[in-house]
């Protein structure tokens, strides 16, 4: 289809004013007939180019556009325009029009057509794609950065960046980082605990990345990494990593997300924890609850000197803030960093009534959002030290909205607790003096502030903590439930995520593989079952069936169902080598779905430690690290089984002998599954998981294959 005569008389000028930039090998009478591309050599360029003539378009002599000479290329690109421009066109005109010369498929047609060519386009842009790819490598297409440079006017009474700036411009780049997936407004949901590891001074840059982690229905996990540096020395230092919580919002319609694609191994990890780490958000509430409802906290006010006590009341601290235009995101809500700043301030006031001195802020614990807030509202902030320790204090900060003066009811939309410390000249914490708190909501305060200090620790030692500097078996409570279930299942899947695993042996299509990585000697066998996935994870997830099927088991008691998906075993085995005692674990096994499509069944399992089964001297006590079992479904009654296990001491003699091939029990046991489908079929009496007639001979085959293969994986532990 052509232009109309009112289309080219628009254009009419434009043709004349607009230069085309046209190679002199490629313009009329050139050697090539085509034209080049600015600026670069290659596909379309003529030979010995290295210059380029301006030649101005012919005017038409009628109303139409005219064809190109034939001797001239078809589709030859408009390269460079001049600034200058024609007649002004309306807004809805130009779009009209953009889309008729979108629509243009002469092969003939010569002008604007040609430059508006979504193939030209295409190429381009995969060409500069594939060159930034070369120059930088690899790059998380979420990732967003920002650097700032740290101002006197972004500093605080010491001359040091303000927290609260620095959260604001944490929280704008994890949101651009999210509209970026999302492709559509988002808003914080909240912002888990953040431990600050270093200042920033005056002159310093503060570098930020952020990268989405993992996107589920209509929330993501972005991740946040705080790095400062030095201009002068260039040395650089880590300040604080975050994880925020952002959710899509559309007015007319629903968000569905879609999924991130991990490349690379360690975003593979992130993406596989992130998972856990919304479980734990969403039971985080009632974590602190059961804390509180089963565990009696020390009360030691009747034995302080209370003459030495600062009353908590001197503490309190209120302000308000109208939210005036420069408050607000870009989609009209208060910017959630810049209430997160004023949380900041306000916390800061109340800890130096306690201390009479500048306190440093050295961990926040989760903001969550619990209600939106608009231009024109009035946020009422709230801050009060709850508790002081020996060298640290905590102070809760509440914000409250309200829209109009004469409003009674004020809308809950934001709480934390933060934690401060004072540094003296050697930037050692200081001791503080004791909080006496007021009866009733005071002395609550006092004892929750202390309950959520043990649950910061249980998270700093055993969910941030490596592998390798944790002990072999944790002592389990309620209180740290979540976090041990949160290491045990976040370790195996971490395991998993490796990609550095080296295939020691196979045979019969089971393949054994091992990795050597911080001190330890990991491996993982894997193999294809006919059998459904769920159903697998089914038979496996119940440790008191295991000594059904596998011989290497006596027995296995049940100690305390945890909750749905988590449970602590007792396991006893029969001795190992020449050792006459039985062996024993006290197991914490659990179990996770699959969260998304392409995500596995999950079993892991670690040791732990309880009160109620201490090592006697009637078992050799054994532990386990990390360990368990992924399920990944391949097609219909076709399941990928993997095993994995960082190896102990003492497991690691029977790794090491099968993994060199000094032992051959790992195979003459898979070379026994075959035989072995006739014998079990044949005793259908014997105690089954599930009754063998509701499974197919094929799923009866890869089901022998599995239990063979756990036989064989360790005779001595789970």
């Amino acid at each position: 289809m052509g232009l109309t005569p009112q289309e080219a008389e628009c254009l009419a000028p434009v043709q004349v004013l607009w230069p085309l930039v046209i190679c002199p090998l490629c313009s009329p009478g050139g050697a090539q007939g085509r034209p080049t591309r600015a600026g670069r050599g290659g596909e379309g360029t003529g030979p010995g180019c290295s210059s380029l003539r301006l030649r101005p378009l012919p005017a038409p002599s009628s109303g139409l556009l005219q064809p190109p000479p034939a001797r001239l290329c078809s589709g030859c690109p408009l390269l460079s325009l001049s600034p200058r421009t024609a007649s002004p066109v309306s807004p809805e005109g130009s779009r009209a029009l953009a889309r008729r010369l979108l629509d243009l498929e002469c092969p003939t047609t010569w002008g604007l057509a040609s430059v508006f060519s979504s193939r030209t386009s295409r190429k381009s842009a995969l060409r500069a794609e594939n060159t930034m790819a070369e120059g930088e490598g690899y790059r998380n297409p979420t990732e967003v950065q920002m650097s700032q440079l740290v101002l006197p006017c972004h500093t605080n009474q010491r001359g040091e960046l303000s927290v609260g700036q620095l959260l604001k411009w944490i929280d704008a780049t994890a949101c651009l980082s999210a509209e970026r997936h999302a492709g559509c407004p988002c808003v914080t949901a909240s912002m888990d605990d953040i431990y600050f590891e270093h200042t920033i001074s005056v002159g310093q840059v503060v570098n930020i990345k952020a990268k989405v982690n993992r996107a589920f229905n209509s929330s993501m996990e972005v991740g946040i990494h705080v790095a400062s540096e030095d201009l002068c020395s260039e040395n650089q230092w880590n300040v604080c990593k975050a994880l925020a919580t952002f959710v899509a919002h559309r007015e007319l319609s629903k968000v569905k997300l879609k999924q991130t694609m991990p490349q690379t191994e360690e975003e593979k990890t992130e993406h596989s924890v992130a998972a856990e780490r919304r479980r734990m958000r969403l039971v985080y509430a009632d974590t602190i609850k059961d804390l509180l409802a089963n565990c009696v906290i020390q009360d030691d006010l009747e034995s302080r000197d209370c003459s030495h006590m600062v009353p908590a009341e001197k503490t309190r601290v209120e302000s308000v803030e109208l939210v005036l235009p420069p408050h607000a995101n870009h989609q009209g809500n208060t910017f959630g960093g810049q209430i997160m700043a004023w949380m900041e301030n306000v916390a800061t006031i109340a800890a130096s009534r306690l201390c009479r001195a500048h306190p440093t802020l050295k961990a926040i614990e989760m903001f969550h959002f619990r209600g939106p807030s608009q231009v024109g509202d009035r946020l009422v902030f709230k801050a009060i030290v709850n508790n002081a320790f020996k060298h640290s204090m905590e102070v809760g900060v509440c914000v409250e909205a309200y829209r109009q003066e004469a409003e009674t009811h004020r809308r809950h939309i934001n709480s934390a607790f933060m934690t401060f410390v004072v540094l003296d000249a050697d930037d050692q914490p200081q001791m503080l003096p004791w909080i006496r708190p007021q009866p009733g909501d005071g002395e609550r305060r006092y004892r929750e502030a202390s309950a959520r200090k043990k649950i910061r620790l249980d998270r700093k030692y055993i969910v941030s903590c490596k592998q390798a500097e944790m002990p072999l078996s944790v002592p389990w409570d309620p209180s740290n439930q979540v976090c041990l279930s949160y290491n045990n299942v976040s370790s195996l899947k971490m395991l998993v995520a490796k990609d550095n695993w080296v295939l020691s042996s196979e045979i019969n299509q089971v393949r054994l593989y091992t990795l050597e990585e911080d001190k330890f000697l990991s491996f993982h066998m894997e193999m294809l079952v006919h059998v459904d996935a769920a159903q697998a994870f089914l038979l496996l997830s119940d440790l008191r069936r295991r000594p059904e099927w596998d011989k290497h088991y006596r027995s296995a008691e049940l100690v305390q169902q945890v909750d749905e998906d988590d449970a602590i075993y007792h396991v006893i085995s029969p001795p190992l080598g020449s050792d006459p005692k039985p062996q024993d674990f006290v197991i914490l096994a659990s179990r996770r779905k699959p969260c998304d499509n392409g995500d596995p069944y999950v079993i892991a399992l670690r040791s732990v430690t309880l009160p109620t089964h201490r090592e006697t001297p009637e078992y050799r006590r054994r532990e386990t690290l990390c360990s368990g079992f992924c399920f990944w479904r391949e097609g219909d009654q076709l399941t990928k089984v993997s095993y994995y296990n960082q190896a102990t001491t003492g497991l690691l003699n029977y790794v090491t002998t099968n993994v060199t091939g000094l032992s051959s029990e790992f195979y003459t046991t898979f070379k026994a599954c075959s035989p072995l489908v006739g014998v079990e079929s044949k005793h259908t009496t014997k105690p089954k998981i599930r009754r063998r007639k509701d499974l197919l001979p094929a799923a009866r085959f890869g089901l022998h294959c599995l239990r063979e293969a756990l036989q064989l994986r360790t005779p001595f532990q789970p």
